[in-house]
């Protein structure tokens, strides 16, 4: 299985991307590299695929266990290393789970199957990382 991408330079630092599916981001680079701050750094769009993978993994597998969600988000933060090249050292993703009488077990393991099994983007990650998360339930 085969994914595409392609990044053309418009400007300075400034980039469009287009992916396989034929959907685009523009990214930019920081102003220190001749970036004008018009977009997301790349880093940032890495960091931003991994949230939004484990996300759908989690969504997907809360609603098969009929869990009545409300809302998921996944903050993420995380230190890159200080030389070239500057990966990401460690990551931490807070998952915040609003819904009505929520199953904190399965929503942990909803958590734990998307990190150690099912999202490609943290498996990457992890090649460079250490991958912590913290959930927090809010009952609505």
């Amino acid at each position: 299985m085969s994914t595409t991408a392609k990044i053309s330079w418009v400007d300075g630092a400034l980039l469009v991307a287009e992916g396989g599916s034929g959907h685009t981001i523009t990214m930019d680079g920081a102003p220190d590299i001749g970036g004008r701050n018009l977009a997301s750094r790349p880093m940032e769009v890495l960091l931003m695929g991994m949230g939004g993978c484990t996300a759908i993994d989690v969504v997907s597998m809360l609603k098969k266990q009929r869990q009545d969600i409300e809302g998921v988000e996944v903050s993420l933060v995380a230190e890159r290393a200080e030389d070239h090249p500057k990966v990401y050292t460690s990551v931490k993703l807070v998952y915040t789970v609003r819904g009505r009488k929520l199953n904190k077990a399965l929503v942990e393991r909803a958590v734990s199957l998307s990190d150690e099994k099912y999202c490609s983007a943290t498996a990457m990650v992890k090649k460079t990382a250490d991958v912590t998360h913290e959930i927090v339930l809010v009952e609505i």
